[in-house]
């Protein structure tokens, strides 16, 4: 087990935008800050073209994380892969564990660990990733030039992932439980609508997936074209994410009926010293995007930053 003895301004957990825009701000109010994430870039990265975020008409997301944290590197904070796994409270002071068994000292924390795909709940959902079965529309839509893919969802990464894939893909079914797309952003739809070797099945669910070491096909529970069984050669689940709210829960954090960590206005949680930002919080609203995760990181390095002076002993 390594101890760090160094006692940080502010352990910031995460490594998507809300994490690297804390960083980038606590730096330049030059106070000791370090960032832990397991996962790089969060959504951004795995979020194929970017095209919303300001200053840049088109640009990857992994690209764009890349520079969030080549920004926050140039301020010298150190950035660790690695997952902070537990937090305790040491008099004013916070003490916090790691996957790979390390402990850290510091005096506030900024969480920023974003959500965790959600899954159908199906058997071989899990050995079959990789195998067929996919998580990530961006990650993996080039593997699959020329084959019959289906996407499973109705919100936004659906649908653009629909899109996406048509591009490599002979064919794409869209396969969703309402029986219209509400939850898309309107250009999505159109874009949908638009693309002739998308498939729309609508009011339907998959409810079993068949394949001998991998994916061969689905079973549907309501017909299609007479059938309930669709053959594919991969599936693309994109039905959304739940926040991460292991370490909230450890320390008490309040959250809202959607399981988010409820912060004011300045990003503070209910546990003095303790910050939310990112889509792990209820700040923005159903609206989770880059954008609004790297205003909420600044916001809460400025309130760490207001906290410490404070409490500075």
């Amino acid at each position: 087990m390594q101890t760090q003895k160094i006692i940080y301004d502010v352990l910031i957990a995460g490594q998507g935008a809300a994490a690297f825009s804390a960083a980038l701000y606590a730096a330049r109010y030059q106070i000791n800050s370090i960032v832990i994430g397991e996962i790089f870039g969060g959504e951004t990265a795995t979020g194929g073209l970017i095209e919303n975020y300001p200053g840049y008409p088109e640009i990857d997301g992994f690209e764009l994380m890349m520079k969030f944290r080549e920004h926050a590197e140039k301020y010298n904070v150190p950035v660790f892969d690695d997952k902070v796994t537990k937090i305790s409270k040491n008099n004013n002071l916070f003490e916090i564990s790691t996957y790979d068994d390390s402990l850290y000292t510091t005096r506030s924390i900024i969480l920023a660990v974003g959500r965790e795909r959600r899954k159908l709940g199906l058997s071989n959902e899990d050995e079959w990733t990789g195998k067929g079965v996919s998580f990530c529309s961006t990650c993996d839509a080039p593997l699959h030039q020329g084959n019959t893919v289906a996407v499973v969802g109705g919100g936004n990464a659906a649908t653009e992932g629909a899109v996406l894939l048509s591009k490599y893909a002979n064919e794409v079914y869209i396969i969703y439980r309402k029986p219209k797309f509400t939850r898309a952003e309107p250009i999505n739809i159109q874009l949908l609508n638009e693309t002739p070797n998308i498939k729309q099945i609508l009011e339907t669910n998959v409810v079993e997936l068949i394949g001998n070491g991998g994916l061969e096909s689905v079973v549907l529970d309501n017909p299609y074209n007479g059938s309930s069984k669709l053959s594919l050669d991969g599936i693309f689940i994109e039905i959304g994410a739940d926040p991460r709210v292991d370490l909230p829960n450890q320390v008490g954090l309040n959250l809202n009926d959607q399981n988010e960590v409820v912060v004011d206005k300045n990003m503070n949680t209910n546990v003095p010293g303790i910050f939310g930002a990112g889509d792990l919080t209820d700040a923005s609203g159903t609206l989770k995007q880059t954008v609004t995760a790297a205003a909420q990181g600044a916001i809460a390095a400025t309130s760490a930053y207001s906290y410490l002076t404070k409490h500075s002993s």
